[in-house]
């Protein structure tokens, strides 16, 4: 929950800084550097400020939820087209699979780079036993 300002120091980071930070696709840290080298692959740190990105690890969260956001708009274009305009079939298939395509990629990047920013502010890790804190 912390971030570094200008003067290298360590200050807490507001939940809506880390969300528009991961939407932005910037360093959870600093906010100035990339977090991303490419479309979808996570850079190995940070340009700006040094920070190391092999703590973040989404998996399949931002899929999960586009899945769930663009099937909700897909299917509710759909019923509203059929019950209003009642179109011939070719319609759908001319309109829905590019428009799911770009809503899809749309998503997926915004969408991770919230989970990774969310994952630094919260300290998010990789998760133990109990009898494993205890001996090491």
């Amino acid at each position: 929950m912390s971030s570094l300002d200008s003067s290298g120091t360590d200050h807490p980071q507001s939940l809506a800084s880390a969300i528009w930070r991961g939407i932005a696709g910037r360093c959870p840290r600093c906010g100035q550097g990339k977090m991303f080298s490419k479309l979808l692959t996570v850079a190995p740190g940070c340009d700006a400020c040094g920070l190391g990105y092999g703590f973040a690890d989404a998996g399949d969260g931002p899929a999960v939820f586009v899945m769930l956001f663009a099937g909700f708009l897909i299917v509710g274009l759909a019923l509203f087209l059929e019950v209003v305009y009642e179109p011939p079939y070719w319609v759908y298939f001319a309109v829905f699979p590019p428009l799911t395509i770009l809503i899809c990629l749309g998503l997926l990047r915004p969408l991770k780079g919230i989970l990774l920013s969310l994952q630094y502010r919260n300290k998010a890790g990789q998760g133990r036993l109990e009898s494993q804190k205890r001996d090491g």
